[in-house]
């Protein structure tokens, strides 16, 4: 058995100049890899479907199968983690990527990249399920410390995974695959090499939690909201690059523009918005708001410029409703966080999967559509929302710390 002092003393001993243990920075590293994911695939769309003769609704399918298994996933990570720690899931999300973004890029038909990003979205749910529990507890200097660099390594990842898959996405298709798979396997070894075992939970997590969660109005209410206003989001994520019909960088520069500003007001608007206004009122006018910027795409989709800047302002209503309905869910309901995360994740995401084929099969017919469909779903969240607020009436009675735990979770699952 080894020495629980021993093991301390190892890992203080493999801290790096900042301070920090290296498999802080290990973990981290791999969090900006796995959050590049998101976005990795909007830049070679077209492309993809050009050269493998697919439609738009076919090439849509890669977000639809990666969003199903992640949110399905999602109801089993706790089990999982529970039972073998969170080093062995943080490996096993790993290894899971690896396999899985390489097949995709080694794929001759768009039926193999969409089973392929299925198996990628369950290692995914595997990895962020844990990740940031894994940096909280490896950390020096406190929690606060931990969370900053923890939500830094998430803003990244968003922000830069368009532009990564633009960069080589303009040299193939298959580069944006291929180069996930290669920086995944070094942060496997990595955190094989400096994160220590971690031990395993004192009481392994039930699945049928999730799903009995859902039975609080509270809990439900935030859910359906985020499953509606996700058909708009998806919209925007998988369907916007056909419109705008331009090349790999431009799409990726485009994208990342979206993933800063959702990153930035994720981490830095929200918490603002809801100290002044409410959590509620804040979480109403941000969907309210996104619901009109897809409108107007949905009104003027010939004009590449109103795509263009509807895409990039939508990163700021979409930051900031993420992280509030998700900080709501985690006290929506008198369950764990993890609990009531996994059934959030579970419902919502099912708009996610949704929404990126019903967009394309649209597409095909009318360009215009799609955008309008999300708009009036994302309407329709407002509306679940108005109809709910009393059974969330007490969530501004709740002020979690600036980089709180809550907050980071909130930020994650939301994102």
């Amino acid at each position: 058995m080894s020495n629980p002092q021993s093991t301390r003393d190892n890992t203080a001993a493999a801290t790096s100049p900042s301070g920090q243990p290296k498999a802080v920075w290990a973990v981290a590293f791999a969090s900006v890899i796995a959050f590049m994911g998101i976005g990795l695939v909007d830049p070679i769309l077209k492309p993809i479907g050009e050269q493998l003769n697919a439609t738009p609704s076919q090439v849509s399918l890669l977000f639809t199968s990666y969003m199903a298994v992640t949110g399905v996933a999602m109801l089993v990570t706790g089990v999982i983690s529970s039972r073998f720690g969170a080093k062995r899931t943080l490996l096993s999300g790993l290894a899971i990527i690896i396999v899985f973004a390489a097949l995709a890029g080694m794929s001759g038909s768009i039926g193999e990249i969409i089973g392929f990003r299925a198996g990628w979205g369950l290692g995914n749910a595997l990895f962020i399920a844990t990740a940031l529990a894994t940096i909280v507890g490896a950390a020096t200097g406190g929690v606060a410390k931990a969370i900053i660099l923890y939500e830094a390594a998430l803003g990244i990842g968003i922000a830069t995974g368009p532009l990564l898959g633009g960069v080589l996405g303009g040299i193939s298709w298959r580069g944006p695959f291929f180069g996930v798979s290669v920086l995944m396997a070094v942060a496997f070894v990595a955190i094989v090499v400096l994160l220590p075992e971690t031990p395993k939970a004192a009481h392994p997590t039930s699945i049928t939690a999730p799903f009995k969660a859902l039975r609080h109005k509270g809990l439900l209410t935030v859910s359906i909201t985020a499953l509606l206003y996700n058909f708009g989001f998806f919209t925007l994520l998988a369907f916007t690059p056909f419109p705008l019909d331009m090349g790999t960088y431009a799409i990726g520069f485009i994208f990342c523009g979206w993933g800063i500003l959702l990153a930035l007001s994720s981490v830095f608007l929200a918490p603002k918005l809801q100290a002044r206004f409410g959590s509620l009122p804040m979480m109403a006018l941000s969907l309210a708001l996104f619901a009109i910027d897809l409108a107007v795409m949905g009104m003027f989709t010939e004009h590449k410029i109103v795509l263009i800047i509807g895409v990039v302002i939508a990163g700021a209503f979409l930051g900031v409703n993420n992280t509030l309905i998700t900080e709501a869910v985690m006290i929506s309901a008198p369950v764990e966080r993890s609990t009531a995360s996994a059934a959030y994740s579970f419902v919502r995401f099912g708009g996610g999967a949704a929404a990126p084929w019903v967009a394309g099969k649209l597409g095909e017919h009318n360009m215009s559509l799609p955008f309008w469909l999300g708009a009036v779903c994302t309407a329709a969240a407002v509306a679940v929302l108005f109809i709910g607020r009393g059974a969330l009436a007490h969530i501004d009675d709740h002020d979690p710390a600036p980089h709180s735990v809550e907050e980071a979770q909130a930020i994650t699952v939301g994102d």
